[in-house]
């Protein structure tokens, strides 16, 4: 049986590098102890040099490789190194890898020493380079640094399993199909027969196996293919029921009893490897008429998504990629996103497996094609990005084409070649900027930036592809760049960008040659000094760096079923002179409740509608109140209290208070979880802090400076003294070892302290 060892915890770490570091014996005194994942600079969260990832660094680990795994091949897999790596194993040079978003394995199995301590150091070369996608040019988000991604040792027999793509067919039909790819590794070139299997279960319980014999005659890889046939009573993985099934390849070696006549002892079977993945029944199309989920057709509803945080960029553990999946799901109500613009952590893709959240997964890169050298790594990165990943139900679409680049007929034409031959059960697509641009793929993705406030909102896909018939179309970016808006910017900039959003969101509705539209973007993200607003931050996002709503989230999660979910968030902060002449009408109320009801100063203003004539294609249309109720607003009179009720079914369901006259009284904190339980490695969260008034809104325009304390068997991600932005702060606190309580508490000069307490087991 395989064995895997993850290596995360105790590493040592130097910004500085020497070629004696990679030696066996090195005085480690020096270095930095560090755990996995890790960014080899923790930077400000704006205003920095983007240079200061840009380096070579080194980590070194010491571990033991037991006696009892001799004869056994020896792996060290790396889920992620940003973007050069080199492995030396004792001294001795293993592998390299080329890429900062793909995982790769360095056989080590004749460099180890079994029973005796070995170490394995690791050249990390993290600047720009010109021979690695992205780089060559400029790119529109920042790359940091280290081995951000966890890292295992792999102990496997000296016949394995390398990989296994499950593919589910005739997902439709009432009885279904597996069809099984499974690759065998025999680098020692065994020779003799060997038994395949594949097992599909659900819980405990076996739905299908098939095995087959299989005649080893002394290759290194070899190809094994198998179908489970007539499955019955499966469940189809949907938006709303995303059932996963285990799929399970195996190898056995089945030894006939012998030297015993009268036995009654039958075959011995011995479990050689297992490889397992979860799957999904599940049939995803882009068919020129929209998307097609499992036969119904379905409006893409989405944003593009950067995997990166403040302060550690990529370097989050499983929790923290996890929640953003969450997020973007169940508090945005989305129904896709777009892995813009690389493969993402398997976490964050298990968890969109998990919670039905469908995905748009494409190779690194970003408007720049480089040499032929350039090319061949790309390549190589698209396809270990789809034999990651292809067995997540959650992935309908692959990107084969470098974001917003120009044609390269041949480039993309091979990219293409790669995805239909590694997976043919999924569609590809490549995204562009600009019109009748040579279409290769099977879905024309197109990132349509037309809306700037006016009419225009959405070209029509004849328009964008200059073809004579219907295809496959999909929009992967709107907004972004059009509108940057910050969380602590201007109420009229706010509803704006909100605004737009909504437009965008209604015309692709409206549209049924549109499969859906994938806005740009969910959380706001760190960037190159040629892009952003001279902070090295893109404020593109419906919420901040920190993940924390303007208000065009809510102009997303109030799409929500209110069955689910009852929304209702008055796009405004309730002041007479913070917009331009005054007032806060319009009055924009995102919400998915069947009407509002507006009271001033506890006395019944009036009720007012979803806006369905301005907005059809939305299941949940926003409120908007564009008359002002008699002399509400007007310079002169006295500043009321506010008050909206949403109602459903004639009854009030929600309720959202405005002061007429806020004062700050008090710091608020929260946490995303309160237990955090490490394992291969450690675990995080995150804690919002926030100053609220009287009634319980945030001061968004408070300059409190917070100085956090923390105790226990925890550690801060970031500063320790912070400013609010926008009258809060998300915190990241991260484990360190060891159980226990950790308790974090937020001090200022004009409020009692706010505490957290998270246990650790």
């Amino acid at each position: 049986m395989r064995h895997i060892i993850p290596l995360n915890y105790g590493w040592k770490y130097s910004k500085a590098f020497s070629e004696s570091y990679l030696n066996e014996t090195v005085d480690e005194r020096e270095f930095e102890v560090v755990d996995l994942p890790h960014t080899n600079k923790e930077l400000a969260y704006n205003y920095f040099d983007e240079s200061e990832f840009q380096f070579v660094s080194c980590y070194r680990k010491h571990f033991e490789v037991p006696l009892e795994y001799k004869g056994r091949r020896i792996f060290v897999d790396f889920d992620g190194v940003m973007c050069y790596a080199e492995v030396y194993i004792n001294g001795t040079y293993a592998g390299n890898h080329k890429g900062g978003y793909t995982p790769f394995s360095i056989d080590v199995t004749d460099k180890v020493r079994f029973g005796e301590d070995n170490v394995i150091a690791v050249k990390v070369d993290s600047t720009e380079r010109p021979d690695i996608p992205p780089f060559g040019n400029v790119v529109d988000y920042l790359t940091y640094g280290g081995i951000y991604r966890e890292v295992n040792l792999r102990v496997v027999n000296p016949v394995y399993i390398d990989n296994a793509f499950f593919a589910p067919t005739n997902v439709l039909e009432a009885k279904k199909r597996v069809h099984s790819r499974v690759w065998l590794c025999n680098p020692e070139r065994r020779k003799g027969e060997i038994t395949v299997g594949v097992l599909l279960t659900d819980g405990d319980t076996v739905l299908a196996d098939s095995r087959q014999v299989v005649e080893l005659n002394g290759d290194g890889r070899v190809l094994v293919e198998l179908t489970l046939e007539n499955i019955e009573g499966v469940e189809l993985w949907d938006l709303d029921n995303p059932k996963l099934y285990t799929c399970q390849a195996y190898l056995l070696d089945i030894i006939e009893a012998s030297g015993c006549e009268t036995c009654d002892r039958g075959p011995e079977v011995l479990v050689l490897d297992e490889f397992s993945a979860r799957i999904g029944f599940r049939e995803a199309r882009v068919k020129p008429d929209g998307f097609y989920l499992n036969g119904n057709r379905i409006k893409l509803r989405g944003l593009n998504r950067h995997q990166s945080y403040p302060y550690v960029g990529y370097a989050m553990p499983k929790r923290v990629q996890r929640r953003d999946a969450d997020i973007l799901k169940n508090e945005l109500g989305l129904n896709v996103v777009r892995t813009s613009h690389y493969p993402q952590s398997r976490h964050f893709l298990d968890r969109c497996d998990e919670i039905g959240l469908l995905v748009f997964e494409e190779l690194p890169g970003w408007q720049h094609i480089g040499d032929s050298e350039w090319k061949k790594v790309a390549c190589q990165n698209l396809k270990e990005m789809i034999e990651r990943d292809w067995n997540h139900p959650c992935i309908f679409l692959w990107g084969v084409r470098i974001n917003e680049s120009r044609d390269d007929h041949d480039f993309y034409t091979e990219t293409n070649r790669i995805a239909r031959e590694l997976d043919p059960t999924r569609q590809t697509g490549g995204v562009r900027w600009f019109e009748k641009s040579e279409f290769l793929e099977d879905v024309y993705t197109m990132n349509d930036f037309v809306h700037s406030g006016g009419e225009a909102v959405l070209r029509t896909p004849s328009k964008v592809t200059g073809l004579l018939e219907p295809v496959p179309y999909l929009v992967t970016e709107f907004n972004g760049h059009m509108y940057p808006t910050k969380r602590f910017d201007q109420e009229e900039r706010l509803v704006e960008h909100a605004m737009r959003h909504v437009r965008v969101q209604n015309a692709a509705a409206m549209d049924p040659g549109i499969a859906g539209a994938i806005g740009w973007c969910a959380f706001d993200y760190n960037t190159h000094h040629e892009f952003g607003s001279g902070d090295r931050i893109c404020y593109h996002g419906v919420m901040d760096m920190f993940r924390i709503p303007k208000f065009a989230a809510h102009a997303y999660s109030s799409q929500i079923d209110p069955k689910r979910k009852v929304v209702l968030e008055p796009a405004t902060l309730w002041a007479r002179g913070e917009r331009s002449i005054g007032g806060v009408i319009p009055l924009v109320i995102f919400t998915n409740c069947d009407f509002v009801e507006l009271v001033l100063d506890g006395i019944a203003a009036g009720r007012f509608y979803p806006a369905k004539d301005d907005f059809p294609g939305l299941p949940h249309p926003p409120v908007i109140i564009k008359k002002s109720p008699e002399q509400f607003g007007a310079w002169g009179f006295r500043w009321p209290d506010g008050e909206v009720v949403g109602y459903i079914g004639g009854k009030p369901v929600a309720k959202k208070r405005f002061s007429g006259r806020p004062v700050a009284v008090k710091l608020e904190a929260s946490v995303d979880d309160d237990v955090l339980t490490p394992g291969e490695t450690y675990d995080a969260t995150r804690i919002v802090f926030k100053v609220v008034d009287q009634v319980g809104n945030v001061t968004p325009f408070i300059n409190e400076f917070i100085k956090l304390d923390i105790t226990g068997p925890g550690r801060i991600i970031g500063p320790s003294e912070v400013a609010l932005i926008g009258g809060c702060i998300g915190v990241y606190v991260r484990t360190t070892g060891q159980p226990g309580e950790i308790r974090v508490t937020a001090r200022s000069s004009r409020f009692a302290p706010a505490e957290v307490i998270i246990k650790v087991r």
